[in-house]
């Protein structure tokens, strides 16, 4: 199963109080529901391809509301998609659509969230969670990036529930799909406090432990990617202190130069890989004095200006 298949199912055996069951109710109904008339009268119907959200749907309706429901099943023939569950809801049809906040005008089934609903904050976070329940997806932690979104086909609805989610402060954004809107989270730490707030624990702990793998892993390969630059770096100023070095050599009088000098090419023959720090902690071993990395940077400046010079005046 995928991480959001456990996540759901996580979420799926979560206890609830009455006020709390309501809330994930209309969620679920919202996202995943039309209300149909016919010549039997009004009913509303859910769809799912998961079998335990619409035990989950019958299951609440039956307790909040003391009726029976008919559940049918249909084959998805192409691409061998999985079926596709139809809770089906007649008694009481009306009143389910009044007190869960499902018809906001006698035109359009659902148009933002039902207040009174969502009171509390117990109810909050239990309507968000019948949302990611319906309609929701998150990428595995595994995967090489962040991403939770919950699909809305209606504008209002997709930015109440929006600004839900972020009363709980997880810096949700509301894009345009062509199917609808996409309400999403990107930011590792906001993802998890998300699955934190709709209470899946158990997937809380997966996230976070394989988001820990994964910054350890980052943050050694920068670790490692700044010593390699650094190294590089190192060599590349050897290298050039040493053709300087070369130059010197081949056409002045070395043993006239400043005494400073002399011990900085010393040193650089002597070691020739090593950075300034360490030429400085070795200077005392090899000249018996200690020199600053700050002077040796200084000494070997003029050593590559001088041989920068002298190259000069033969290309003129």
């Amino acid at each position: 199963m995928s991480f959001a298949s456990d996540t759901k199912s996580e979420l799926l055996t979560l206890k609830a109080d009455k006020c709390c069951k309501l809330a994930e109710l209309s969620a679920l109904l919202t996202l995943n529901g039309s209300i149909n008339l016919s010549s039997s009268g009004l009913r509303i119907e859910f769809q799912t391809t998961n079998i335990q959200i619409a035990r989950k749907v019958i299951k609440s309706t039956k307790e909040l509301y003391n009726i029976e429901v008919d559940i049918l099943s249909k084959k998805q023939m192409k691409l061998k998609k999985h079926d596709i569950y139809i809770v089906i809801i007649r008694n009481k049809a009306n009143e389910i659509i009044n007190e869960l906040g499902l018809m906001k005008t006698h035109e359009s089934y659902s148009q933002g969230i039902e207040d009174t609903l969502i009171i509390k904050e117990c109810c909050k976070r239990s309507y968000l969670r019948g949302a990611f329940l319906a309609a929701g997806s998150i990428n595995s932690p595994i995967s090489s990036s962040y991403h939770l979104e919950i699909h809305s086909s209606d504008e209002i609805h997709a930015n109440a529930l929006k600004d839900l989610m972020n009363y709980f402060y997880l810096k949700a954004k509301v894009t345009k799909k062509k199917r609808g809107f996409i309400v999403y989270i990107k930011e590792s730490e906001k993802i998890a406090d998300f699955i934190r707030v709709v209470g899946a624990i158990n997937a809380l702990f997966e996230f976070e432990d394989e988001r820990i793998k994964r910054d350890f892993v980052n943050s050694i390969t920068r670790v490692m990617n700044m010593e390699i630059a650094n190294q590089n770096k190192t060599l590349e100023a050897a290298n050039k202190q040493l053709r300087s070095i070369s130059v010197l050599e081949n056409m002045v009088d070395v043993s006239r130069l400043p005494k400073s000098m002399k011990e900085a090419i010393e040193l650089r023959k002597k070691y020739p890989e090593s950075s300034l720090n360490e030429l400085s902690d070795l200077s005392f071993d090899l000249i018996n004095k200690r020199v600053s990395k700050s002077a040796l940077n200084h000494r070997f400046r003029n050593i590559n200006d001088l041989s920068d010079q002298i190259l000069e005046g033969l290309n003129e």
